[in-house]
Protein backbone atom coordinates (compact mmCIF):
# COMPACT_ATOMS: atom_id res chain seq x y z
CA UNK A 1 0.00 0.00 0.00
CA UNK A 2 1.12 3.57 -0.63
CA UNK A 3 1.26 4.56 3.06
CA UNK A 4 3.84 1.91 4.00
CA UNK A 5 6.79 3.24 6.02
CA UNK A 6 10.37 3.43 4.84
CA UNK A 7 12.19 0.07 4.84
CA UNK A 8 13.51 -0.92 8.26
CA UNK A 9 14.30 -3.91 10.48
CA UNK A 10 10.79 -5.31 10.07
CA UNK A 11 8.33 -6.23 7.36
CA UNK A 12 4.57 -5.77 7.12
CA UNK A 13 2.89 -9.13 6.52
CA UNK A 14 -0.72 -7.93 6.81
CA UNK A 15 -2.24 -4.47 6.66
CA UNK A 16 -5.69 -2.90 6.40
CA UNK A 17 -7.31 0.30 7.66
CA UNK A 18 -7.68 -1.10 11.18
CA UNK A 19 -4.46 -2.95 12.00
CA UNK A 20 -1.00 -4.04 10.86
CA UNK A 21 0.81 -7.30 11.55
CA UNK A 22 4.59 -6.90 11.70
CA UNK A 23 7.35 -9.46 11.31
CA UNK A 24 9.96 -7.84 13.57
CA UNK A 25 13.66 -8.42 13.23
CA UNK A 26 16.07 -8.69 16.19
CA UNK A 27 17.61 -5.53 17.61
CA UNK A 28 14.47 -3.42 17.26
CA UNK A 29 12.89 -1.99 20.43
CA UNK A 30 9.08 -1.85 20.26
CA UNK A 31 8.41 1.46 22.04
CA UNK A 32 10.43 4.19 23.80
CA UNK A 33 11.64 3.47 27.31
CA UNK A 34 14.63 3.86 29.58
CA UNK A 35 17.76 3.74 27.44
CA UNK A 36 15.83 3.54 24.15
CA UNK A 37 14.27 6.86 23.21
CA UNK A 38 14.65 6.81 19.43
CA UNK A 39 14.24 4.57 16.38
CA UNK A 40 11.69 2.27 18.01
CA UNK A 41 9.05 0.35 16.09
CA UNK A 42 6.25 2.61 17.34
CA UNK A 43 8.17 5.69 16.18
CA UNK A 44 9.00 4.20 12.78
CA UNK A 45 5.32 3.41 12.26
CA UNK A 46 3.95 6.52 14.02
CA UNK A 47 2.06 7.95 11.01
CA UNK A 48 0.12 4.68 10.66
CA UNK A 49 -0.77 3.84 14.28
CA UNK A 50 -3.37 4.97 16.80
CA UNK A 51 -4.86 3.88 20.10
CA UNK A 52 -3.47 3.52 23.61
CA UNK A 53 -0.81 5.73 25.19
CA UNK A 54 0.70 8.55 23.15
CA UNK A 55 4.33 7.33 23.40
CA UNK A 56 3.37 3.81 22.39
CA UNK A 57 0.42 4.49 20.10
CA UNK A 58 -1.03 1.37 18.52
CA UNK A 59 1.04 -1.08 20.55
CA UNK A 60 -1.13 -4.00 21.66
CA UNK A 61 1.59 -6.36 22.89
CA UNK A 62 5.36 -6.35 22.61
CA UNK A 63 8.37 -8.49 21.82
CA UNK A 64 11.75 -8.13 23.53
CA UNK A 65 14.36 -6.21 21.54
CA UNK A 66 16.19 -9.34 20.33
CA UNK A 67 13.14 -11.56 19.96
CA UNK A 68 12.00 -11.72 16.35
CA UNK A 69 8.65 -12.53 14.78
CA UNK A 70 5.02 -11.55 14.61
CA UNK A 71 3.14 -8.85 16.49
CA UNK A 72 -0.06 -6.93 15.80
CA UNK A 73 -0.42 -3.15 16.13
CA UNK A 74 -3.58 -1.04 15.91
CA UNK A 75 -4.42 1.80 13.54
CA UNK A 76 -7.41 3.18 15.46
CA UNK A 77 -8.61 3.63 19.03
CA UNK A 78 -11.41 1.12 18.50
CA UNK A 79 -9.14 -1.53 17.00
CA UNK A 80 -6.70 -1.03 19.89
CA UNK A 81 -9.46 -1.34 22.50
CA UNK A 82 -10.87 -4.53 20.97
CA UNK A 83 -7.48 -6.17 20.48
CA UNK A 84 -6.57 -5.41 24.09
CA UNK A 85 -9.87 -7.00 25.15
CA UNK A 86 -9.01 -10.14 23.15
CA UNK A 87 -5.62 -10.30 24.86
CA UNK A 88 -7.24 -9.93 28.28
CA UNK A 89 -9.68 -12.72 27.39
CA UNK A 90 -6.72 -14.87 26.21
CA UNK A 91 -8.28 -15.12 22.77
CA UNK A 92 -5.12 -14.13 20.87
CA UNK A 93 -3.00 -17.19 20.06
CA UNK A 94 0.75 -16.48 20.28
CA UNK A 95 3.17 -19.29 19.49
CA UNK A 96 6.96 -19.20 19.63
CA UNK A 97 9.90 -21.42 18.75
CA UNK A 98 12.79 -21.54 21.20
CA UNK A 99 15.99 -23.55 21.25
CA UNK A 100 16.81 -24.34 24.87
CA UNK A 101 19.79 -25.79 26.67
CA UNK A 102 19.44 -29.46 27.61
CA UNK A 103 16.31 -31.62 27.48
CA UNK A 104 13.07 -30.99 29.39
CA UNK A 105 11.90 -34.01 31.44
CA UNK A 106 8.69 -34.35 29.41
CA UNK A 107 7.58 -33.89 25.81
CA UNK A 108 4.84 -31.45 26.83
CA UNK A 109 4.26 -29.38 29.91
CA UNK A 110 2.99 -26.17 31.46
CA UNK A 111 5.11 -23.75 33.47
CA UNK A 112 2.77 -22.02 35.91
CA UNK A 113 4.80 -19.57 38.00
CA UNK A 114 4.23 -15.85 38.75
CA UNK A 115 6.71 -13.40 37.25
CA UNK A 116 7.80 -10.06 38.72
CA UNK A 117 10.74 -7.70 38.83
CA UNK A 118 14.04 -9.21 40.00
CA UNK A 119 14.83 -7.38 43.28
CA UNK A 120 18.59 -7.65 42.71
CA UNK A 121 18.86 -6.73 39.00
CA UNK A 122 16.23 -4.20 37.95
CA UNK A 123 16.59 -4.94 34.23
CA UNK A 124 15.58 -8.55 34.79
CA UNK A 125 12.42 -10.38 35.75
CA UNK A 126 12.21 -13.40 38.04
CA UNK A 127 9.80 -16.08 39.16
CA UNK A 128 8.27 -14.77 42.36
CA UNK A 129 9.88 -11.34 41.93
CA UNK A 130 8.54 -8.02 43.14
CA UNK A 131 4.85 -7.43 42.35
CA UNK A 132 4.72 -10.85 40.67
CA UNK A 133 1.69 -11.60 38.52
CA UNK A 134 0.38 -14.94 37.33
CA UNK A 135 2.18 -16.32 34.28
CA UNK A 136 1.58 -19.49 32.34
CA UNK A 137 3.56 -20.96 29.43
CA UNK A 138 2.79 -24.22 27.60
CA UNK A 139 5.57 -26.08 25.76
CA UNK A 140 5.93 -29.02 23.37
CA UNK A 141 9.18 -30.70 22.39
CA UNK A 142 9.58 -30.41 18.61
CA UNK A 143 13.12 -31.71 18.10
CA UNK A 144 15.69 -33.34 20.36
CA UNK A 145 19.29 -32.38 19.64
CA UNK A 146 22.51 -33.61 21.28
CA UNK A 147 22.75 -30.80 23.84
CA UNK A 148 19.66 -28.73 23.15
CA UNK A 149 15.94 -29.01 22.43
CA UNK A 150 13.70 -27.13 20.03
CA UNK A 151 10.44 -26.24 21.76
CA UNK A 152 7.21 -24.73 20.53
CA UNK A 153 5.66 -22.54 23.19
CA UNK A 154 2.24 -21.01 23.63
CA UNK A 155 1.65 -18.05 25.89
CA UNK A 156 -1.46 -18.01 28.05
CA UNK A 157 -0.34 -14.76 29.70
CA UNK A 158 2.10 -12.15 28.48
CA UNK A 159 4.43 -10.94 31.22
CA UNK A 160 7.71 -9.19 30.46
CA UNK A 161 10.41 -11.77 29.56
CA UNK A 162 7.92 -14.52 30.46
CA UNK A 163 9.22 -17.31 28.22
CA UNK A 164 12.86 -16.55 29.00
CA UNK A 165 12.25 -16.43 32.76
CA UNK A 166 10.09 -19.55 32.80
CA UNK A 167 12.57 -21.62 30.81
CA UNK A 168 15.42 -20.54 33.03
CA UNK A 169 13.33 -21.46 36.07
CA UNK A 170 13.00 -25.09 34.92
CA UNK A 171 16.73 -25.31 34.20
CA UNK A 172 16.56 -25.01 30.39
CA UNK A 173 17.32 -21.40 29.46
CA UNK A 174 16.91 -20.15 25.91
CA UNK A 175 20.08 -20.75 23.90
CA UNK A 176 22.14 -17.58 23.50
CA UNK A 177 20.16 -15.58 26.06
CA UNK A 178 22.57 -12.99 27.54
CA UNK A 179 20.30 -12.22 30.51
CA UNK A 180 19.00 -15.61 31.58
CA UNK A 181 21.31 -18.13 29.93
CA UNK A 182 24.66 -18.30 28.13
CA UNK A 183 25.42 -15.69 25.49
CA UNK A 184 26.96 -16.72 22.18
CA UNK A 185 26.00 -20.39 22.06
CA UNK A 186 26.01 -21.91 18.54
CA UNK A 187 27.32 -18.61 17.14
CA UNK A 188 24.26 -16.58 18.11
CA UNK A 189 24.35 -12.85 18.83
CA UNK A 190 20.97 -13.03 20.59
CA UNK A 191 18.55 -15.43 22.20
CA UNK A 192 16.96 -18.14 20.03
CA UNK A 193 13.35 -17.02 20.41
CA UNK A 194 10.98 -16.34 17.51
CA UNK A 195 7.27 -15.51 17.45
CA UNK A 196 6.30 -17.90 14.70
CA UNK A 197 2.47 -17.85 14.72
CA UNK A 198 -0.19 -15.27 15.55
CA UNK A 199 -3.93 -15.92 15.33
CA UNK A 200 -6.87 -13.77 16.39
CA UNK A 201 -10.28 -12.47 15.36
CA UNK A 202 -10.20 -9.28 13.34
CA UNK A 203 -11.32 -6.61 15.83
CA UNK A 204 -13.80 -4.99 13.46
CA UNK A 205 -14.35 -7.36 10.55
CA UNK A 206 -14.75 -10.46 12.71
CA UNK A 207 -12.85 -12.80 10.36
CA UNK A 208 -10.15 -15.04 11.77
CA UNK A 209 -6.59 -14.04 10.90
CA UNK A 210 -3.75 -16.54 11.18
CA UNK A 211 -0.22 -15.59 10.19
CA UNK A 212 3.07 -17.45 10.36
CA UNK A 213 6.71 -16.43 10.19
CA UNK A 214 9.60 -18.79 9.29
CA UNK A 215 12.76 -18.88 11.38
CA UNK A 216 15.22 -16.13 10.37
CA UNK A 217 18.51 -17.20 8.86
CA UNK A 218 20.59 -16.67 12.03
CA UNK A 219 18.31 -19.01 13.97
CA UNK A 220 18.24 -21.60 11.19
CA UNK A 221 22.04 -21.63 11.11
CA UNK A 222 22.23 -21.97 14.91
CA UNK A 223 19.78 -24.88 14.75
CA UNK A 224 22.01 -26.60 12.21
CA UNK A 225 25.04 -26.11 14.45
CA UNK A 226 23.14 -27.47 17.43
CA UNK A 227 22.24 -30.55 15.41
CA UNK A 228 25.89 -31.42 14.85
CA UNK A 229 27.21 -30.51 18.29
CA UNK A 230 28.37 -33.73 19.89
CA UNK A 231 26.47 -36.08 17.63
CA UNK A 232 23.45 -36.35 15.38
CA UNK A 233 20.20 -34.75 16.47
CA UNK A 234 16.97 -36.66 16.36
CA UNK A 235 13.55 -35.53 15.26
CA UNK A 236 10.55 -36.12 17.48
CA UNK A 237 7.82 -38.08 15.72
Amino acid sequence: MSDAPEPGPFSIVYQDEHLIVIDKGPGLVVHPGRGHRDDTLSQLLAPLLAGGEAERAGIVHRLDRDTSGLMVVARSEEAHRRLQAQLAARAVEREYLALVEGRPPSRTGTIDAPVGRDPRVRTRMAVGGAAAREARTHFTLEQALPRASLLSLRLETGRTHQIRVHLRAIGHPVVGDPEYGTAGLYGLDRQFLHATRLAFEHPLGGQRLELRSPLPIDLREALERAGTAGGAGGGIS
